[in-house]
């Protein structure tokens, strides 16, 4: 049985579920499907905390971006930035600073559909549908290129999509072509999934990620360090993402272990 809505992109398949409608069904979003609900249901069994571990990743994102504005940043690369919902970047950095540009990338349709419907008023914000393992189509697009000047510094973001890339996709060297493409004084937020913080949900859901267009890869603290070459990781350095410099300065919450996902932000040398 398939869903028919109004708001689905022609020719999407409904019954393989992606990470980026199973993320935006977490989030209380409603473009997903009954797939994606499904797959959502048997995550939150896996890891009962998804939900809080959603809402942290994306709090995440929105201290990065205004870091970022705070230091001088007036242009974002989003990777993998999945469905429009409540606090994009977009949103985040133009009512800080109206002139902000921001380029979204996201392979998954109804990503690209959403957001390309959302950005066609705006001048200053656009979206590539694009593979964002693939580099070059990303900083060659005419989109990107079009809007984003990599003479000056840019804000790259990578919150909460990189425990999709395949060890064998050499992630080291994905991220260095976008940091060799991007000026001295840039900065990149990262963060993903981590075995270190709860290993036993964390093996449950990379069981339950097999079955949908996404499997997930697990990085230890070292192994994300290691993605930060070639930049300097700022205070307090990879940490659970609650504790990346919480809004109240102090983290009053559940225990932050409970994060199940590790954040930083570095500076490009």
């Amino acid at each position: 049985m398939t869903e028919e809505t109004d708001w689905v992109p022609q020719g999407i398949d409904l019954e393989r579920p992606s990470a980026a409608r199973l993320y935006d069904y977490l989030l209380g979003g409603g473009h997903n499907f009954a797939h994606d609900r499904e797959l959502a249901e048997r995550f939150l069994v896996a890891q009962p905390n998804a939900r809080e571990i959603a809402r942290h990743n994306r709090a995440f994102l929105r201290r990065s971006v205004l870091f970022m504005i705070q230091n001088g940043v007036r242009q974002f690369l989003d990777l993998g930035s999945g469905i429009p919902t409540v606090g994009n970047v977009h949103e985040i950095a133009q009512e800080a600073d109206p002139t902000a540009r921001v380029v979204y990338v996201d392979y998954e349709e109804v990503a690209y559909a959403h957001s390309a419907l959302i950005l066609a008023d705006n001048p200053l914000a656009t979206i590539v549908q694009a593979d964002l393992t693939r580099p070059g189509d990303v900083l060659n697009a005419p989109e990107t290129v079009g809007l984003l000047d990599f003479t000056e510094p840019i804000g790259l973001l990578m919150a909460g999509v990189f425990h999709f890339v395949a060890p064998e996709k050499n992630p080291q060297k994905i991220i260095a072509d976008y940091r060799d493409a991007i000026a001295p004084g840039s900065y990149l937020a990262f963060s993903q999934f981590t075995r270190d913080l709860m290993p036993a949900e964390m093996d449950r859901i990379v069981e339950v990620m097999k079955s949908s267009r996404d499997p997930m890869y697990p990085r230890s603290r070292p192994e994300i360090t290691e993605l930060f070459d070639g930049f300097d990781i700022l205070e307090p350095g990879i940490v659970p993402t609650a504790l990346w410099r919480p809004d109240t300065g102090l983290y009053d919450g559940d225990d932050p272990k409970r994060a199940g996902i590790y954040a930083g932000v570095g500076r490009k040398r």
